[in-house]
């Protein structure tokens, strides 16, 4: 079974980043389709490439797919901050999908299609 992972691109004193991390880790990331593990990565800390770093520099919280950790990154539409609970669980699930669906060749390998 592959490993699926919700990555959240953040900045410490972000409030927006702040705000979506605690709502992910209020949901039951495990019992999404397929189950998620949420990978926080603050893109000051170091570790991050150069080209990812500038990439979302000015644009985080910044959401990011992966079936696993061969795969493509496959960055997701920007999250409203209103958005919480079954309202942004619902969010996730449809863009998953939606992101699964237009990249399908890529999840032929996959367990979840």
């Amino acid at each position: 079974m592959n490993n699926a992972s919700l990555f959240l691109y953040s900045r410490t004193g972000c409030c927006l980043c702040e705000g979506l991390e605690q709502k992910l880790r209020d949901l039951r990331l495990q019992d999404f389709d397929p189950p998620l593990e949420l990978v926080v990565i603050d893109i000051d800390a170091g570790g991050l490439s150069e080209v990812d770093r500038a990439r979302y520099d000015l644009e985080v919280p910044v959401l990011e797919f992966r079936f696993n950790q061969q795969m493509k990154k496959i960055v997701l539409p920007r999250v409203s901050p209103r958005l919480k609970g079954q309202g942004l669980s619902r969010w996730i699930q449809d863009a998953i999908t939606s992101a699964a669906v237009r990249n399908r060749s890529d999840f032929y390998k996959s367990d979840y299609l």
